[in-house]
């Protein structure tokens, strides 16, 4: 059965226990418990809150904003974008890599697994955290939502000085939540083949997110991966 008992990261807990005992909360637990039952669901039940596992409420420095879960087998595993080593990079992720190397030149990675980001204090967030195996979209408005837009807003009312990489329209529509005058948003396309060309490639987030944090006198992220 998968469990949405938020047996999550202590300081998460503490700055959402008021979600857990609004009624959408149970209601999207029911939901997921029914559908383990009929399918597949992605990612594994024990990595469906990594992203808040791997990054502490108060160790946020950047919020990278993705929409589903992967629903392909073994792709997802709870951090937006990311996929574990062994699997093959997706396309948006590899246009992430492109711009990595244009902006910052460091080389294009042989895997996609983010979790040196997240452990470095980039929130990897999904506005929906799971997602029915091969069907795209399966979980949205269950109540997913509700809980990554609270999480949105309580960074941005609680925190100062995170950077919100908001790529697409739909992570665009994010930036109502978070207060401008306290937090660096930076908005673009999305990095998908469809839409990279329209202005993800130049966009300069990756040194424009270091360059804030410094600034800020915060540490800057190392974004290479080739050393893990």
């Amino acid at each position: 059965m998968t469990q949405i008992n938020p047996d999550i990261e202590k300081s998460w807990k503490e700055v959402l226990s008021d979600e857990f005992q609004k009624p959408y909360f149970p209601m999207l637990k029911n939901f997921l418990i029914e559908e383990k039952k009929r399918f597949r669901i992605y990612p594994p039940g024990n990595r469906i809150f990594a992203a808040l596992n791997h990054t502490p409420f108060h160790k946020v420095k950047v919020v990278i904003l993705g929409q589903d879960p992967y629903h392909g087998p073994g792709q997802a595993h709870g951090l937006c974008f990311s996929v574990p080593k062994g699997v093959q990079i997706p396309p948006s992720l590899r246009n992430i890599f492109t711009e990595l190397k244009n902006d910052l030149n460091i080389p294009v990675p042989k895997h996609g697994n983010l979790e040196k980001w997240a452990n470095q204090g980039i929130l990897l967030l999904n506005a929906t955290l799971t997602v029915r195996a091969n069907q795209a979209g399966s979980h949205q408005k269950k109540g997913w939502e509700i809980f990554t837009d609270s999480i949105i807003k309580i960074l941005s009312s609680q925190r100062e000085n995170i950077v919100f990489l908001l790529w697409g329209n739909y992570a665009n529509q994010k930036s109502a939540f978070i207060d401008s005058n306290k937090h660096l948003i930076l908005n673009t396309v999305h990095p998908s083949p469809l839409s990279a060309s329209r202005g993800f490639f130049g966009c300069g987030h990756f040194s424009k997110t270091n360059d804030y944090l410094k600034y800020n006198n915060i540490a800057p992220i190392d974004w290479d991966l080739n050393s893990i």
